[in-house]
């Protein structure tokens, strides 16, 4: 089982008040649980124990790791929401609490999906962190899933795939994401994973074999280039993963270029850029296979290069490479931004992560009368700061009073977990929407001030209709007046229920006000 002194030796430079707290809430955790075993015949306090070790080994904070050590007390032990706030304040309470209200979720069938989804983001609005909590409970569930009664195996790994892989995507946490796919594959598809398994032995062999020795052979010739301080890695691609990808090329395994890949990890962008050159000096490019993720991150953050070469052995292979920052925001997307050494006063920082996200170049409403700024939108709820928009957008939008449970998830899977595009403001701020979005869209998704009072739209400096279908890198501009208001007409060029849920309020407030 894990040692809390494990858990403290990879946290980051911990301060002795941190260790206490740590170290308190593991003793405390441990003894609340004592006697209580998991289905696997472990005792039980190896699951929290295990909680906060991943939480530590992300970089999370002392309170973040305390509450992640304390988060199934209230609900599992005989141990009081009132206790646990007495012994460890107000906030580390607050995270156990969100935590836990996941948890109680009580509902079967579709409507305990809907319901656990939609308190998933409405307590997930109030703190980031207790999503990063519940996201890395369910992998340590999941890691232990062969112990559960198999009539309920397929409902968690189905509730994993549907719930907690997308919600990992979107906030970039791509080792979480990786790991949750692949242990839930085999419970949901097991047919499609075994075939997978099959096609991969055929094909991969000795791939470990042959990416260790190229792995080896690229070494030589960065540091043959004057590189000395660097990383490589090697993977092969993940199951769930790969057979999405077969699926698309329908089953060619041959059309697959990146199930074997070589990670190169740098210093700076500067290096990035150096490194790709030596390596296609090296081995030869595939034509068409180079995507430059750092001058055009993905919508939820990913920054690296991907560049497909053919080895002097004849083995294709895709070739990362990213600075050491980007590969941590990679592997913990979300996380990696909260800063990691907590204040003595206030919890887990955050360095406003998503705050480029926000508006701050668009026409006047009128001479007198300026569209909001980030800073009267974000006034009100300075916490607010700490939540990516999107998940804000969920907390607010989505209540139990305003749609029901499969309207609410039906919004979710077209408005946060389809494809997404990433488009621009005049100076260059991204706004992340869903494909098919509408300039009307984009307006909505900056404040619904500047939506309600849309009176035209410019895409790449070209004037566009309001239903125009936006693209992937598109600069949008909005013209604003105060007269403008939204007509029935919107409900059909908007995409986003987000949107259409404002324009069907004004179009009531409009009609009551006759």
């Amino acid at each position: 089982m894990t040692a809390v002194n494990e858990i403290i030796a990879h946290m980051g430079d911990p301060t002795e008040a941190d260790k206490a707290l740590v170290n308190k809430a593991f003793v405390f955790s441990q003894k609340a649980h004592e006697g209580q075993l998991r289905k696997s015949g472990e005792p039980y306090f190896s699951h929290a124990a295990a909680i906060g070790l991943r939480l530590a080994t992300m970089g999370m904070g002392p309170r973040t790791i305390a509450a992640g050590l304390l988060h199934d007390t209230v609900e599992d032990t005989t141990v009081t929401a009132q206790q646990l706030k007495e012994e460890f304040g107000d906030e580390i309470f607050f995270l156990v609490d969100g935590v836990t209200k996941l948890s109680s979720v009580r509902y079967y069938g579709r409507d305990r999906y809907n319901e656990s989804l939609r308190k998933l983001f409405v307590a997930t609005s109030q703190d980031i962190r207790v999503l990063i909590i519940k996201l890395v409970d369910r992998l340590h569930n999941m890691q232990t899933l062969e112990y559960v009664p198999k009539e309920k195996q397929l409902r968690i790994a189905r509730e994993t795939l549907e719930i907690y892989v997308p919600v990992a995507h979107r906030l970039g946490m791509g080792k979480i994401r990786k790991e949750l796919e692949d242990l839930a594959f085999p419970y949901v598809y097991p047919k499609e994973y075994e075939r997978v398994m099959t096609l991969m032995k055929q094909k991969a062999g000795k791939a470990e074999e042959l990416l260790e020795r190229e792995r080896k052979n690229l070494q030589k010739k960065l540091v043959e280039a004057g590189m000395t301080h660097f990383q490589t890695s090697y993977r092969v691609k993940g199951l769930y993963s790969m057979y999405h990808k077969l699926m698309r090329k329908e089953w060619n395994i041959d059309q697959i270029y990146d199930m074997l890949a070589i990670r190169v990890v740098l210093d700076t962008v500067e290096d990035c850029y150096k490194a790709l050159g030596v390596i296609h000096e090296f081995w030869r490019p595939l034509p068409g296979r180079m995507k430059d993720y750092i001058a055009s991150p993905k919508p939820n953050g990913y920054q690296s290069i991907h560049t497909t070469v053919t080895t002097h052995s004849g083995i294709i292979m895709e070739i990362q490479i990213r600075t050491y920052k980007m590969h941590h925001e990679s592997e913990y997307g979300v996380a990696s931004h909260l800063i990691y050494k907590e204040k003595t006063q206030g919890g887990d920082g955050n360095a406003s992560w998503f705050s480029n996200f926000a508006p701050s170049l668009f026409r006047p409403f009128s001479r007198h009368q300026q569209p909001p700024s980030q800073s009267d939108i974000t006034k009100d709820r300075p916490d607010k700061e700490k939540i990516p928009i999107w998940i804000n957008q969920i907390g607010e939008m989505y209540t139990a009073e305003k749609s029901s449970g499969q309207e609410f998830v039906d919004d979710m899977r077209k408005d946060f977990f389809m494809s997404r595009i990433f488009v621009f403001t005049p100076n260059g701020d991204v706004v992340d929407l869903p494909v098919g979005a509408s300039p009307i869209d984009f307006a909505y998704a900056i404040h619904s001030e500047i939506g309600d009072h849309v009176a035209g739209a410019k895409v790449n400096k070209k004037l566009v209709q309001l239903d125009t279908e936006l693209q992937n890198g598109d600069i949008v501009e909005i013209d604003t007046k105060e007269s403008a208001h939204p007509t029935a007409k919107w409900l059909d060029q908007a995409k986003t229920s987000m949107a259409r849920r404002h324009i069907r309020s004004a179009l009531e407030h409009e009609r009551e006000n006759r």
